[in-house]
């Protein structure tokens, strides 16, 4: 039988606050794995160096943003916090494994790929995986993995800070890394489903795709530069969207493309309006969150701050309902920072919702720059401004 168990601290001291997390969440526990959630504000390797002290299970994970959510709220501090989810199940296997970015995203990948088969001590692909990576280079890494163990359902999220300053670390045991990406390969015959989801709405705002630059700047949209087009769509000026003002006006109103079978709406959050100007357009580029690719579909959409709210309650229950009548052991739940962002003061309603549909069973929920998953016989994909809540059966 597969059993989790969260803990949490919010002690200043980041080796007491590592300790306590492990000791919290290892009670009555012979845990195979831990997945540890931390502030920025703390020593990331003195939060590691405590939780080993308690455990010598592998332990994997990131910076959230902000905080962490778990049964009993919102664990958050100026002092920092932390906060992880343990698993114990005899019959379960897991392989670990890590790597700091390098010039070949998607070789990186390949290597993680196959150290965390071995270090699972199998021959054979694993029946889930988590990742996790820097807000950079998400989509590369996934294709190496799966260059090697094929498309196998993934779930996780991207390394968080508080500021978008790039100050997020990724934990792989005894390293403590701010670029590149962590794997946990899971053997397991327990039943894993993800939901993978915005929730917001479609408008009628599409277009084609006609100018892109390094994959995640968006030049052009029907020809008409990108943050002008983006501007007319939400109502509002390109002046108003210049610099970061974008990524905070765009949270419920931000950009989508279909996967091909047209069963997801994965989110491109507008993260940055570059106001510099260029030689075709005279309102230029909109920096996304995630690729984009030339020539395809495009479409705003939107999403009131009570819409965001009831969204983790409904997703959380889609999970409980895809688990087909079995028990579930645990909730890994990955929401999106800039969602939490737009959410404000009204997070304690977040929670009210998840502790209703979780009823009971451990939950924890991170808060990332990045959301991975799959929905409905679509590949694995990255996005952003996304829910991609996890839920494991006990049998």
């Amino acid at each position: 039988m597969l059993k989790t168990k969260v803990g949490y601290s919010v002690l200043k001291d980041a080796f007491a606050s590592g300790e306590a997390t492990a000791r919290m969440a290892s009670e009555g526990m012979k845990p195979k794995l831990g997945l540890l959630f931390t502030s920025v504000l703390q020593d990331q390797k003195e939060i590691m160096k405590g939780v080993k002290s308690v455990t010598d299970a592998p332990i994997v994970g990131c910076t959230s943003s902000g905080a962490v959510m778990v049964p009993d709220g919102l664990i958050t501090s100026p002092d920092g916090f932390s906060g992880m989810m343990m698993f114990d199940d005899p019959n379960m296997t897991v392989g670990v494994a890590c790597h700091e970015a390098g010039s070949d995203a998607r070789k990186i990948g390949r290597k993680v790929a196959i150290e965390a088969v071995k270090n699972a001590g199998s021959t054979k692909v694993p029946s889930y995986f988590y990742m996790v990576a820097s807000p950079k280079e998400e989509e590369d890494y996934m294709k190496g993995i799966q260059d090697v163990i094929g498309r196998v359902p993934f779930f996780g999220g991207s390394a968080a800070d508080d500021t978008v300053e790039g100050k997020w670390s990724i934990f792989c045991n005894d390293k403590v890394f701010s670029d590149g990406v962590a794997v946990v390969f899971f053997y397991t015959d327990k039943k894993f489903v993800t939901e993978y989801t915005g929730a917001y709405n479609e408008t009628d705002h599409v277009g084609i795709i006609t100018e892109v630059q390094n994959d995640r700047k968006l030049v052009s949209i029907d020809g008409v530069g990108a943050l002008k087009k983006y501007a007319e769509w939400a109502g509002t000026t390109p002046k108003e969207l210049q610099g970061s003002a974008l990524l905070a006006a765009s949270i419920c109103k931000p950009l989508g493309v279909k996967d091909p079978l047209g069963s997801l709406t994965v989110i491109r959050h507008p993260m940055f309006g570059d106001d510099m100007g260029t030689k075709t357009y005279d309102d230029d580029t909109i920096n996304l969150g995630n690729k984009v690719v030339k020539n395809t579909a495009i479409m705003q959409l939107e999403a009131t701050v009570d819409e965001l709210i009831h969204s983790t309650g409904n997703t959380l229950k889609t999970v409980n309902e895809d688990l087909k009548g079995k028990k579930a052991a645990g909730y890994f739940l990955v929401h999106c920072g800039g969602r939490k962002l737009g959410i404000g003061d009204r997070m304690d309603e977040v929670h009210k919702e998840l502790v209703r549909e979780a009823n009971g069973v451990p939950f924890i929920t991170i808060f990332t720059f990045g959301e991975y998953g799959y929905h409905d016989h679509s590949g694995n994909i990255c996005g952003g401004l996304m829910l991609s809540f996890t839920g494991m059966s006990e049998e």
